[in-house]
This record gives structure tokens, C-alpha cells and sequence, in this order.
């Protein structure tokens, strides 16, 4: 089987459907990288991975595990069962490259390399999501890396602590099932409660962590962040966190209003995230700028670069940009081979 015939998420069904018609393992062979890669201490044989979105379950993680992608996020878990916004979850858009400042981007008919993103952070109830992560890092081989994304769900009467602790509940069971990484998200843009843009409030951001890393011990944690505007604000951020967290995963999306005019917006009119194409150059300048002050810092926090990445040329300029580890998102869903090509072009083209 050819890299561009491999079986794709389908917007045109439901989340639910995709759930439970993930594809057949395909049978292909995976090209060699030199370079003794690791991610959060644990040795990989690339620096591919995708991040949270694409992987509803163990059978999808399974799948791009067989397509050239050492670290497999599982798809954000939360302690109780959440349902799937409406369709259209996946609305393609046509814009330029987004730098924040934008307050509304055009729905395309076509698929041009970036879309909005309307999930909401589904989640399957907690008994099923233990069983199958449990059930997934035993089919996993030990090169891969299996890290579950979590979030905290707010409730009616909670503070941050109620938050914090519900983000800590959900990292402990998804370690007790054998996640090798906890990757929280900070950053939402598609829901309207506290925890959508956690990562913009510092004080929170660090009482979140220190309960999360409390109950996960040893085992890395990774935050995964929204679009900084204010670049000030990234070594602040940093100096909240630093003791809590190993590495910081970005961007998850820049957040925008859809609609061919601003009294005709999709969403009900609300923002959402915008990812792919889009937001590869503000995403690379924030990962310079995080690696910039990490390094002024002389902290070990890792980055982890993401946002716009098609081919094995913008995983080079990432990993230049100060980035130790590349995920993908948006074009592995449409090209799921994506991660054999790059793999093809760097195996043959080694990083200097």
C-alpha cells in the first residue's frame, strides 16, 4: 500500500462513527532514522508524533503507530463522559497566515491545509477510556511512546482547586493504565469554560500542575498551550511552571470567529480553533521565542513544536527554531501517510 492511499478520518461521518470504525493496521514498511532521538527521557526512533486530536482511541493510536510516529497522544480524556459538539467538527477555512490579531476567517468548500476544529473535548466515561489505554500500550511496541492527554471538567460551584484536583484524577487513572506521558491541556479554544485558555493564567496554570504532578510522580508531564500574543508573558508562564513540568507542546491553534461576514458566523457564532497551514510561522515564532527563554532560564524544559507541519521541511525548521520533538495533527488526518514521507526524506537527507 502507497503512503497516499491509506484510510483517513471521514468528516463526512460523525465523531462517534470515526470512534468505532478506526482503520485496518496496514502492513508497511517504516523508514530507518539515525540521531538517537528521545522524547521526555524516553528513547524514539524519530522526533514524529501526533499530538492530541487524531487519536480517538487505542485502535486509531495503533494505526499511526504502523505509520512512522514514535510518540501516540491519546486523544483528551476526562473524568466523566462528554459528547461531541455538533457538525460540522472539522469546517475547512481559507485564510493567510494567522497572527492573533485577526478577528474572523472565510469556510472553504475544499480542504486547502487548514481548517477550524469544533470537537469540544469529547470523552469517552472513564471505565472505557482506562480498559482501552490499558489495552493500548500492551499492543504498543516499547520504542513507542504512549502519552494521554487530559483536561479538568468544570462543575457548577468549583474553583481552581476542584479544577486542579479533577485534572489530577484523570492523570492518575490514565498513568495507573500505563500512559508513559501525561500531556495536560491548557488550551481549548472551542470550549467556554475556564479551562479552554487555562495557559494564559499563570497562578492557575501552576496550581493545575503541582496537583497534577503530585499524583503522577515521575512520570513526564507535558502542558500543551494556546497562542501567546503577548510575548512577555512566555517567561512568566515559564517561571510558574517549571518545577512541575518536562517539556511545554505548542501551538495547540489560534482561536477565530468562521463566516463569510461578521453577521453570518458558523458556531453560533463563537471562536474556535483554527489549525493546520495557518498557524505553522506564528507557531515557529513561539517556539523560538519559548526555546529563547528556556535557555535564559537555564531550565530543562523541553518544546515540543506543532502547528502547520506537512513535510520533513517543517520539522527541520522546528527542530532549528529550539523545538526537541515534532507532532503532527491536521495533515495526518488528511494525508495519514504523511509520517513515511518525512521519514523517507529525512532518512535520505540526514539533519546536520
Amino acid at each position: 500500500m502507497k503512503p497516499e492511499q491509506f484510510p483517513a478520518y471521514n468528516c463526512d461521518e460523525s465523531y462517534q462513527w470515526n470512534y468505532d470504525h478506526p482503520p485496518a493496521l496496514p502492513e508497511i514498511a517504516v523508514p530507518e532514522l539515525s540521531g538517537g532521538w528521545k522524547f521526555c527521557g524516553h528513547e524514539v526512533s524519530s522526533p514524529l508524533g501526533i499530538s492530541a486530536g487524531p487519536l480517538l482511541n487505542g485502535r486509531w493510536c495503533c494505526y499511526y503507530a504502523r505509520l512512522g510516529f514514535d510518540v501516540l497522544t491519546y486523544k483528551t480524556v476526562r473524568s466523566q463522559r462528554r459528547e461531541c459538539y455538533p457538525m460540522p467538527n472539522l469546517q475547512p477555512v481559507s485564510c493567510g497566515q494567522l497572527d492573533g490579531t485577526q478577528n474572523r476567517v472565510l469556510p472553504s468548500k475544499s480542504m486547502q491545509g487548514t481548517w477550524a476544529v469544533a470537537f469540544g473535548m469529547p470523552s469517552a466515561s472513564p471505565n472505557i477510556w482506562r480498559a482501552d489505554i490499558e489495552w493500548t500500550r500492551q499492543q504498543l511496541s516499547r520504542e513507542k511512546v504512549l502519552s494521554v492527554s487530559v483536561v479538568g471538567t468544570m462543575q457548577e460551584g468549583w474553583g481552581i482547586e476542584e479544577l486542579a484536583a479533577d485534572y489530577a484524577q484523570c492523570a492518575k487513572w490514565a498513568v495507573e493504565s500505563g500512559a508513559d506521558c501525561i500531556e495536560t491541556n491548557f488550551s481549548c479554544p472551542n470550549v467556554n469554560t475556564c479551562d479552554g485558555q487555562l495557559y494564559l493564567d499563570t497562578k492557575e496554570s501552576a496550581v493545575v500542575s503541582e496537583a497534577v504532578k503530585s499524583e503522577i510522580g515521575n512520570t513526564p508531564l507535558i502542558i500543551k498551550v494556546g497562542h501567546f500574543l503577548d510575548r512577555e508573558a512566555i517567561p512568566l508562564f515559564l517561571s510558574a511552571v517549571d518545577k512541575y513540568t518536562d517539556a511545554v507542546s505548542m501551538t495547540n491553534s489560534i482561536a477565530n470567529r468562521v463566516g463569510v461576514n461578521d453577521s453570518n458566523l458558523m458556531f453560533e457564532s463563537q471562536p474556535r480553533g483554527i489549525c493546520g497551514r495557518a498557524i505553522l510561522e506564528a507557531s515557529l515564532r513561539q517556539v523560538r521565542a519559548f526555546s529563547q527563554a528556556i535557555k535564559e532560564r537555564k531550565s530543562k524544559i523541553e518544546v515540543i513544536g506543532l502547528g502547520g507541519i506537512e513535510t520533513a521541511m517543517e520539522v527541520t525548521h522546528y527542530l532549528s527554531a529550539g523545538a526537541s520533538a515534532c507532532h503532527l495533527a491536521t495533515h495526518p488526518m488528511v494525508d495519514p501517510g504523511c509520517g513515511i514521507k518525512i521519514r523517507d526524506h529525512l532518512a535520505k537527507h540526514p539533519l546536520p
